[in-house]
């Protein structure tokens, strides 16, 4: 007896966002999380599994209209017309109090009680499911101690929708603990709700969070999918994760020392791209860049802003084998500038140099003269930076945008000192 075990599926999360974002693919990416429920479906007939497991947040929540109720309907009736049982928990962003639109019930889908741990018992396979959906999206309490006892001589498996001990990630909803699901006696433990995937006990019982089925953002790295696991004789013979996900995300923190021009950097996207993308060239990568490290490229930016997000999103045209989207760049370089030897300096350099280390040295310090620099700097102003307040930003943010200011400071004078070009009259500083 094989089953598969799901949660978080998220189905038309909205992504709010993506058309600000100049050649997005908007579309695939909208229809990420139904293209993964399909390649669930997919796997649950190839595989011929005899029970398919949702632990809560099918939806992101109330449906905007039939649509989406529809097609997992759809996807349902494929799964039952193959044999296929199916047990559904709601969770917090599928609550009974939240998705208020009905279709007509999928004969062979059972959606568990919110009122009540309900069980239900399947001889024909020698399993026993058991579980509870949110009455609401608020769930405070612990779930796990009204949950019924093990059906004897069947394999057990309980569902639920829990944030467990905690996760900085997410909200606290149905916490309980791995000893306290123990303690039920069950074999397996189907959770949702915290996306990453986690074995949380390997056995007796096996606890898993499925993680959700397809990333949504770039703080869902990584592959993202199902568990399958293969019952024999009332214990389980084997246990995998199957990645389902269609837009793969990615962080590439690049650094950048030692590369003079955006050639080397193309180069580098190239290289780090196929490690990340290498067990799943048949993905669209979402990726989000951040550039670390000190290097001339700092200037190549000051300069001319943008210049390096515009020559990774050309990296990622030009990159073979492997179909990448650059969702954002994050700059966070620093000028291979001798700082020590210019402080020194009695020009307007060496006082840039020494009024940014007195300022880096004292946070209080820093607010006070951003603040002074941007009330003075008010009737210059675009409009809608004008009510701009300062103290919003941390302190380690301050440093950052005065770090880069220093930062084309040192690009400017340098491109001011570089040999004219033919026809061009050289400036000295």
């Amino acid at each position: 007896m094989r089953f598969l075990h799901a949660a978080d599926l998220h189905l038309d999360s909205p992504l709010r966002g993506l058309d600000a974002y100049d050649g997005a693919p908007a579309e695939r990416l909208r229809g990420a999380s139904r293209s993964a429920f399909v390649a669930l479906v997919d796997l649950a007939l190839a595989r011929r599994v005899a029970l398919v497991l949702l632990a809560g947040d099918i939806y992101d929540g109330d449906w905007i209209d039939f649509r989406t109720g529809l097609f997992f309907r759809e996807q349902l009736v494929r799964l039952t017309q193959a044999g296929a049982r199916v047990f559904v928990v709601r969770g917090n962003h599928d609550a009974e109090s939240v998705i208020t639109r009905q279709l007509p019930r999928v004969e062979g889908v059972h959606v568990f009680s919110s009122r009540a741990a309900e069980t239900v018992d399947l001889p024909a396979l020698g399993v026993a499911v058991h579980g509870r959906s949110f009455p609401r999206r608020s769930v405070p309490e612990d779930l796990v101690p009204d949950y019924p006892a093990a059906v004897p001589g069947r394999f057990n498996i309980g569902m639920l929708h829990t944030s467990l001990g905690g996760n900085a990630a997410h909200p606290t909803y149905a916490p309980t603990t791995a000893a306290a699901l123990a303690a039920r006696g069950y074999d397996y433990f189907a959770l949702g709700h915290v996306h990453e995937r986690q074995v949380v006990r390997e056995a007796a019982p096996r606890i898993v969070f499925s993680g959700n089925l397809q990333g949504r953002h770039a703080n869902e790295c990584g592959a993202k999918g199902c568990e399958l696991v293969e019952v024999v004789d009332g214990r389980i013979a084997a246990a995998e994760f199957v990645a389902l996900d269609v837009v793969r995300w990615h962080r590439l923190a690049l650094d950048a020392a030692g590369l003079d021009d955006v050639h080397a950097l193309a180069a580098r996207f190239h290289a780090a791209l196929r490690g990340a993308a290498a067990d799943a060239r048949d993905r669209l990568h979402a990726v989000r860049v951040t550039l670390e490290g000190e290097s001339a490229l700092h200037r190549v930016e000051a300069a001319q802003p943008g210049a390096l997000a515009a020559a990774l999103h050309a990296a990622a045209q030009d990159a073979e084998g492997v179909e990448a989207w650059i969702e954002r760049v994050e700059v966070k370089l620093r000028s291979p500038a001798d700082r020590g030897a210019a402080a020194l300096r009695a020009d307007a350099l060496g006082e840039v140099v020494r009024l940014v280390d007195e300022l880096q040295a004292d946070d209080a310090a820093l607010a006070a003269w951003t603040g002074r620099q941007l009330r003075d700097l008010a009737s210059q102003l675009p409009p809608g930076l004008i009510d701009a307040d300062p103290s919003r930003l941390a302190a380690a943010e301050l440093r950052a945008l005065l770090a880069d200011a220093e930062g084309s400071v040192f690009a400017q004078l340098a491109q001011a000192a570089a040999p004219a070009g033919p026809g061009g009259d050289g400036v000295a500083t």
